[in-house]
């Protein structure tokens, strides 16, 4: 058996996938393959619908926002975020790659305060102490970081508007939306196939720049046209319509939050007991979705031993980022706890051989 933990393209619930993969044989009924479907016919906007209802009914996203749904991924939000967002000033919390990819493109539309780094450890851990400029238009930050295995679990205090990449635990984890101008991330986690970008966007926050903003890039386009401007990724928008009603039919975000609390409980339990491995984040900040660690200083020659060790007892995807090596196990919604299980005993397996 394989255990899936890879960090995205991740794993998704096995009834998603075989909705999914009858749907390219035949959509609907219609004797059409989804990937072959008009986007404008009859029978897909219902699913379009459908996602949109769900996605505002399992996140209890207030009235006045808009879910959109648009190709490419989190990262093209990077700068369509300040194009829409960013007046004069923006306020950003380094805590890792994509974060200081985010505050990278934001410099190009006005000022840009970095509130926050830990960039000086490696991306270790959270930042605590900052001020946030009461006059910035908005406050970015980057919830969970896959690299580095850190992870904000809670809806962030501030004097202006939040806008937030949830890229790696949206729907982990109950959510204040009334908070945010803005929540974005990639499909490719939690939500569905890579090739989609979700953003939650409060409607009266837009408007407020004084630049022109090219038509593909203006959320407004997306939200007067109900994410159809253009052709959208219409296999992905089905496959995440199959991964919520997955969701919405396990109990919603509050069972997802126990279930991605007791799977990192377990893995990070082991971590810290087996005497050959390591954790890398601080303890305070470490991610329930990305759990990171390493080869214990005098085991560090056994770590290409115990890659193709735990490869061989099925585990997939835990090689770590190139950038920090180690290994990494990516524990979404859709990873069963008999995976965690598995991996666990890999370890403790490994660890009784030497």
């Amino acid at each position: 058996m394989k255990h899936n933990f890879c960090a995205g393209p991740a794993v998704l619930p096995q009834e998603v996938i075989e909705k999914s993969a009858k749907a390219v044989y035949d959509f609907a009924g219609t004797g059409i393959s989804i990937l072959s479907i008009s986007h404008r016919s009859k029978e897909f906007q219902p699913v379009v619908d459908e996602a949109v209802a769900l996605f505002k009914e399992i996140l209890d996203i207030p009235e006045g926002y808009s879910v959109l749904f648009l190709a490419g991924g989190a990262s093209m939000e990077f700068c369509r975020i300040p194009y829409n967002f960013l007046n004069k000033k923006a306020a950003y919390l380094n805590t890792g790659v994509w974060a200081k990819k985010a505050l990278k493109e934001a410099k190009a539309f006005g000022e840009v305060v970095e509130v926050a780094s830990s960039a000086e450890s490696t991306y270790t851990y959270i930042p605590k102490d900052y001020t946030i400029p009461a006059d910035a238009d908005y406050f970015h930050f980057t919830t969970n970081n896959t690299i580095y295995g850190t992870e904000i679990r809670k809806d962030l205090d501030s004097p202006v508007p939040l806008i937030s990449d949830m890229s790696s635990d949206i729907f982990s984890r109950p959510i204040d939306v009334s908070k945010y101008n803005c929540i974005y991330g990639g499909a490719q986690k939690n939500l569905a196939p890579a090739g989609m970008a979700f953003v939650i966007v409060k409607n009266d926050a837009l408007g407020k720049v004084d630049r022109y903003i090219p038509t593909m890039l203006n959320y407004q386009t997306h939200i007067d046209n109900g994410s159809m401007f253009n052709t959208p990724p219409t296999f992905t928008i089905y496959s995440a319509l199959e991964s919520l009603r997955w969701l919405k039919a396990q109990g919603g975000v509050k069972e997802m939050a126990k279930r991605a609390e007791a799977r990192a409980a377990k893995l990070y339990g082991e971590i810290d007991r087996n005497r050959m491995f390591v954790g890398t984040a601080n303890a305070e900040d470490r991610s329930y979705m990305n759990i990171c660690w390493v080869m214990a200083p005098e085991y560090k020659e056994l770590e290409d031993e115990f890659m193709n060790f735990a490869k061989g007892q099925g585990m997939v995807g835990i090689k770590g980022h190139r950038s920090v090596g180690g290994f990494r196990a990516s524990c979404y919604n859709a990873l069963p706890m008999e995976s965690v299980d598995a991996l666990i005993a890999c370890m403790k397996e490994f660890e009784a051989k030497h």
